[in-house]
């Protein structure tokens, strides 16, 4: 990349971003924060981080984004007008100190590191022994992989808690009701739903299986076949499941499980999340894929909000 390509995705980057930050139309700041992901995913490209770019637009930018707009929705049918206060210039002030001490400490922190101090060499000499050669997938399902096993723990648990604590009152329309009953839009939405999620389904597997040697992986996987489930849902090629089926809490707890069953199976080889020689590729596909199930259903219930009840018919 050019010196000027880097210079204008970063000040476009600023303004995305300080956009999305003192905007006072709800929708425009959404807007403005779904474009800075994206423009976030570009720098991460440029970088050579083609994992982190995939993550940051699919989640960061994508699915965050989607949130946003129907937290915005949510709260416009319980009243709220969503015009913020003005605020105080003190307060403006000692927000921009702030960020600006923070984004110093970062930038200190990161120009500290020397380049001799890069884990790049002692982790490709490690991957040979897992059998596969993305270092993306090695680092989260190997040589971090505790903090992993939480992380999946930690997406269940935030829908449990969306479940458990959030009233019903905050979502204006049940899961079952998310179909367009619009005559003018239902047809494209109906057919858009059936088509796109085979191909998520499709993308999703290819994601996760290439993820082993190239970028992907199981939480990219699993955005997109959320994005999938939505969008049919939407179209009513697809009904949400009722909170109580089995299936549904099958494909929730899956990945976790199996990373788990893995992780303490190792125990009896020496020591938590061992994976045993010659099956190392193996065991890491499997704990992949259970994860992108569970990640894709997991996030696009988040998105839907509370269970559907016995008493919602379809």
């Amino acid at each position: 990349m050019t010196l000027a390509f880097d210079l204008i995705l970063c000040l476009m980057i600023i303004g995305t971003a300080a956009s999305a930050l003192l905007m006072r139309n709800a929708l425009a700041a959404i807007v403005f924060f779904i474009v800075f992901g994206n423009l976030l995913g570009l720098a991460w490209l440029a970088m050579d981080a083609v994992n982190v770019a995939m993550a940051e637009i699919a989640i960061g930018a994508g699915v965050t984004g989607v949130l946003l707009i129907l937290a915005r929705q949510r709260l416009m049918a319980l009243g709220d007008d969503l015009v913020c206060d003005e605020m105080p210039g003190w307060l403006r002030a000692g927000a921009l100190v702030a960020c600006a001490g923070f984004a110093a400490l970062v930038g200190a922190a990161v120009l500290s590191v020397a380049p001799s101090d890069d884990l790049g060499g002692p982790i490709a000499a490690l991957m040979p022994s897992l059998g596969i050669e993305n270092p993306v997938t090695g680092v989260l399902l190997a040589f971090r992989a505790y903090d992993t096993l939480l992380e999946t723990f930690v997406l269940l648990g935030a829908l449990v808690a969306v479940w458990s604590l959030a009233p019903g009152t905050a979502w204006p329309h049940p899961p079952a009701t998310l179909a367009l009953t619009e005559r003018e839009g239902h047809g494209v939405a109906a057919a858009f739903g059936r088509l796109l999620l085979p191909l998520a389904l499709v993308m999703a597997a290819y994601l996760v299986w290439t993820g082993s040697d190239l970028p992907g992986g199981a939480f990219q996987a699993g955005t997109v076949l959320a994005g999938g489930l939505i969008i049919a849902v939407i179209g009513g090629a697809v009904l949400w499941p009722r909170g109580d089926n089995r299936l549904l809490r099958v494909a929730l707890v899956l990945g976790p499980a199996v990373f788990l069953t893995i992780g303490l199976a190792g125990i009896a080889l020496g020591r938590f999340l061992f994976y045993p020689p010659g099956f190392e590729k193996a065991l890491i596909v499997a704990i992949e894929y259970s994860l992108a199930l569970s990640i894709g259903v997991t996030l696009a219930l988040q998105l839907a909000g509370p269970p559907v009840t016995p008493d919602h018919k379809g």
